[in-house]
């Protein structure tokens, strides 16, 4: 016989000749002949030393036990006492009911949504990882959720968290924000087949994220290409004076032709224009030349005009001072004043009329 003491918080298996008997707990227990006790501690994961299948056939001892069974395609997560503690993957595990309170909630792989069940603050913790795959969708975007290539919904702006299995998902995000898009350096000939490069611009909104992803390939590149060919078509339709003259009607008139085909690309275009019209070298030559002519034939006109007003006062003066003597005095006075100016010095000798003096002095005929 011997005598074998179980503590507070332990729990013995007795074997006889590796054979199991029975449980003890707490308190002095004797064994009889061949019969050997190990002790386990109820804090503790069980670790069955021989098949749990035959352990688990003394009900005293299956009543003491928790017994969890993973499936494949599971995971167990274990709290202890309402604090998580760690993840069971697929198999079979066993823990003592007496001492700590367990709880264990099973996941499904084959759903790849979170439950409710498990707070969110979990989701970053190190044992529970590796199982879930993250998205962030910002505030100003939208993007749309495929699992296994088909489309499942369109997501609003936020965090989102999916179990890891072996379906695949994929986040597509598209910017709601105004966005721009620029068509530079576009070689065209306008309709008198002069050559130009044009700078083009379009501020545009993407209005419908499914139309945008899911029904059309590349929507910024069908967007560019439908603006490219519309201002080709309508830059070939003017001349090169009407391009330089209706830049913003070309702009309006591209605007309003492709609105209806954006909108078959889930955008809505809401602004267009022309940035710069850009001339071949020769080609600004000819047109400084020409601006050059221009501007001396209005500098000619304006000269003209000028010469026919002065011309004109010249002889309504004349007439005036032919009918009136005092005025042609006060004017040939007024002439002898600024001829005086550009004089230094004037000598008047003798007693005679000052004025006749001057006359003859600055007398044409003398």
């Amino acid at each position: 016989m011997k005598r074998v003491r179980i503590h507070a918080g332990k729990v013995g298996l007795v074997f006889k000749n590796g054979d199991y008997k029975r449980v003890i707990t707490q308190g002095t227990h004797w064994l009889g002949f061949n019969e050997r006790e190990i002790t386990y501690s109820l804090s503790l994961v069980f670790n069955a030393p021989v098949a749990l299948d035959i352990l688990l056939k003394d009900q005293d001892l299956a009543n003491r036990l928790h017994v969890v069974n993973v499936e494949d395609n599971q995971i167990v997560l274990v709290y202890n006492n309402n604090n998580f503690k760690n993840v069971l993957t697929a198999g079979r595990y066993a823990y003592w009911k007496d001492l700590i309170d367990y709880e264990f909630i099973t996941v499904d792989f084959s759903n790849i949504n979170i439950p409710n069940t498990i707070n969110k603050a979990l989701y970053n913790h190190n044992a529970l990882r590796p199982y879930i795959r993250t998205f962030e969708v910002a505030a100003y975007e939208k993007a749309i959720l495929i699992i296994n290539d088909k489309y499942a919904k369109t997501l609003e702006h936020g965090t989102y968290h999916f179990w890891r299995n072996n379906d695949t998902i994929k986040i597509a995000k598209v910017d709601l924000r105004q966005l721009q898009l620029e068509i530079a350096g576009q070689e065209l000939l306008t309709k008198d087949k002069a050559t130009v490069r044009i700078n083009f611009y379009a501020q545009y909104k993407v209005t419908d994220i499914e139309t945008a992803l899911m029904r059309n390939k590349e929507y910024e590149k069908q967007l560019y290409i439908t603006l490219q060919l519309a201002l080709r078509a309508f830059v070939g339709a003017y001349t090169l004076d009407e391009l330089l003259e209706q830049k913003e009607t070309i702009a309006k008139a591209v605007l309003q032709d492709v609105k209806t085909q954006a909108g078959k690309l889930g955008v809505n275009v809401l602004h267009a224009g022309v940035r710069d019209v850009i001339l071949p070298g020769d080609m600004k030559d000819i047109m400084n030349q020409v601006l050059i002519a221009h501007k001396k034939a209005q500098a000619n006109v304006v000269t003209r005009r000028e010469e026919t007003a002065s011309t004109r006062s010249l002889l309504n003066t004349a007439k005036l001072m032919e009918d009136n003597n005092m005025l042609f005095k006060l004017k040939e006075m007024e002439y002898v004043e600024k001829i005086a100016d550009k004089i230094g010095e004037i000598t008047v000798a003798g007693n005679g009329n000052v004025i006749e003096q001057l006359k003859d002095i600055f007398s044409v005929n003398k």
